[in-house]
């Protein structure tokens, strides 16, 4: 019989890397992948974070927003739209709506996007991944959502490092936990 909750189990399933005194310590979330038990309960604990407000279409970026997108959506009854990072159209007939993102957690800028005809107008979009730090990558998103008339929930996350409190309330962030946790 399980003990704990989701959260527990998340942080049972994560390592730490790097020396105690390395400043560059930080969790890998990939042993989250592998315990099939976490990997079930994942979805419906991230769509619990959103379900009074019913979004219909789930975001995940790539790569592990694309992971945990589909698995979330599944628990809503709502469709999912991978975001894709640094790529183009696949041809000319493929309209795109496309963003550049503020910088990310290694300072990077990214060009965000996908097909035009996977988000409209009325559709209710949340936003999902695995972590959020800087927020930069969930603002680009969030204005995607707005280029496609479409209405922004949120942003679903496993865990939330944002250090401030100002995009966690613009990008109306909810997380089972935070990065302090670890």
């Amino acid at each position: 019989m399980r003990t704990g909750t989701v959260a527990d189990r998340i942080r049972e399933a994560t390592v730490v890397l790097g020396d105690r005194t390395d400043d560059g310590r930080y969790p890998d979330p990939t042993g989250w992948w592998r315990a099939p038990e976490l990997l079930r309960e994942l979805g419906p604990a991230l769509a619990a974070l959103f379900a009074d407000e019913r979004p219909n279409v789930v975001l995940g970026p790539e790569s592990r927003g694309s992971l945990l997108g589909p698995l979330v959506a599944v628990a809503l009854g709502a469709g999912f739209v991978e975001v894709r990072k640094n790529r183009d159209p696949a041809c000319d007939s493929d309209r795109w709506l496309q963003r550049t993102s503020p910088p990310d957690y290694q300072d990077r800028h990214l060009k965000l996007g996908f097909s035009r005809r996977l988000l409209q107008a009325g559709d209710r979009a949340l936003l999902v991944d695995d972590w959020i730090d800087t927020g930069g990558q969930a603002f680009a998103a969030q204005g995607l959502v707005a280029d496609a008339g479409a209405t922004w929930v949120g942003v679903a996350v496993i865990v939330d490092g944002l250090r401030r409190h100002e995009p966690r309330r613009q990008l109306r962030v909810r997380s089972l936990l935070h990065s302090r946790d670890f």
